[in-house]
């Protein structure tokens, strides 16, 4: 089945998007056009917390929706980890207390008999580029997500790949050198150095390591490194930022050559927050996967930026309700 060939009646659809530090609500036509968005960050939130405030939100958001004549008839909710569909848990690292967290239960409490569903996010980058971004009449295609850290979303023949326990696509851990350094349990090796977050780790590291630096890396005392920070001093050719991004550069250029040459895929989507600023470098990383991919794959596959930047999870959560509750309504 290629699932952007789903032809429905339902009248709304609401996505829902939980990230590390904020959760982001959108209802959706059948379509795929927005008609409401609404953001909330999580500040200091944990465990119930964040139940709690996904709930109240989505009931909010439902009785609006049923006020306006359009009654919502499916919920998907992206989360940032695993989602283990067969129980109804999450495990999202971010979130305090979510090793094993009833989300499902908690959600199921306000919808009642909608139906819902709880992907990954990286399935949902993926859905929604497929739904409403430049995957849009793919079959195969990848969405590479860098931000805090890294995974990516696969659609194999139109099917999005889940593995055996809902862990498929966890890439930050992609083994990329030898030999293996202790470091690389907390993450993995690729994101460990490619990552927002790695980023960051790589030019802390520059500045112990190298004590007459005076470039634009240098903060107050006291004053953390951001990802931004060392962008913004790459851009004005700082040679410190620009070692740390080259770096970045190659190890993106290789996990990508890694997945063409697994999976063939016509497109690769590069998106999360660290593309933002590194779009530009999309041509770059592109040459470096050359020189490792299988050739005639490397050839056909066309690498770029997601179109839709930070709605890609929200989007793809309210397509893959779409699925999920025609899926339903074939079974019953």
């Amino acid at each position: 089945m290629v699932i952007w060939n789903i032809k429905t009646e339902i009248m709304a659809l609401l996505g829902i998007d939980l990230g590390g530090s904020k959760v982001a609500f959108a209802l959706f036509d059948h379509e795929g056009d927005m008609r409401d968005k609404e953001t909330l960050s999580l500040d200091s939130r944990k465990g119930t917390e964040v139940g709690n405030l996904i709930a109240v939100t989505a009931a909010l958001l439902l009785a609006k929706s049923a006020r306006d004549g359009d009654a919502v008839e499916a919920v998907g909710i992206s989360v940032p980890g695993i989602s283990r569909r067969d129980r109804g848990t999450v495990w999202a690292p971010n979130i305090p207390g979510w090793d094993d967290y009833p989300l499902l239960k908690e959600i199921k409490t306000i919808t009642e008999d909608i139906p819902v569903t709880i992907e990954s996010d990286r399935a949902c980058y993926i859905s929604g580029e497929v739904w409403k971004g430049n995957a849009r009449g793919c079959n195969d295609a990848i969405f590479l997500a860098v931000g805090t850290g890294i995974g990516a979303g696969i659609m194999v023949s139109g099917n999005i790949v889940h593995g055996s326990h809902d862990i498929a696509g966890a890439i930050g851990w992609m083994a990329l050198e030898r030999p293996f350094r202790s470091n690389y349990t907390i993450c993995g090796n690729f994101e460990y150095y490619a990552s927002g977050e790695g980023i960051t780790r790589q030019a802390e590291e520059y500045l112990r390591n190298n004590s007459g630096y005076r470039g634009e890396l240098v903060t107050a005392k006291g004053a953390k490194i951001t990802t931004r920070d060392v962008f913004t001093a790459w851009q004005n050719g700082d040679p410190a930022a620009a070692e740390i991004i080259r770096r970045a550069v190659e190890y993106w250029g290789m996990a990508s050559a890694n997945l063409v040459s697994l999976f063939n895929p016509e497109k690769i989507i590069f998106g999360g927050g660290v593309f933002g600023p590194a779009v530009e470098l999309i041509p770059a990383i592109r040459l470096e996967a050359e020189k490792w991919a299988q050739p005639i794959s490397m050839r056909q596959v066309s690498f770029e930026a997601s179109a839709l930047g930070g709605d890609a999870g929200v989007c793809g959560a309210g397509f893959l309700a779409m699925k999920y509750h025609e899926e339903q309504k074939r079974i019953g």
